[in-house]
């Protein structure tokens, strides 16, 4: 624990000390709980890794359409549920 100020200079430095380490704890807080930042970090990447290993001219189309399915979340997700919902009708059917 740091000892009492002993006059406003120090008093004034002990206070600026503290802002900027209350900042960047604040800002450090911030960055973890920016989740949508961090999937968004993430998910590029995980693209660049898969990507890495694939020739260039299948890399750029991975990529664009990564990029498309960023721009039109709603309607590749509504998709894709179709796409599951079909996939299980056809499956309890082929069942009975």
């Amino acid at each position: 624990m740091s000892e009492f100020p002993k006059n406003a200079e120090e008093a004034r430095l002990d206070r600026d000390v503290t802002r900027q380490e209350l900042t960047e704890t604040l800002e450090a807080l911030g960055d973890k709980l920016d989740v949508k930042t961090r999937v968004k970090e993430s998910v590029d990447e995980k693209l660049d890794q898969a990507t890495a290993k694939l020739p260039e001219p299948a890399a750029t189309k991975v990529r664009d359409g990564a990029e498309v399915v960023r721009r039109n979340k709603i309607p590749v997700i509504a998709g894709f549920v179709g796409l599951l919902i079909v996939v299980k009708i056809i499956v309890s059917r082929s069942k009975s």
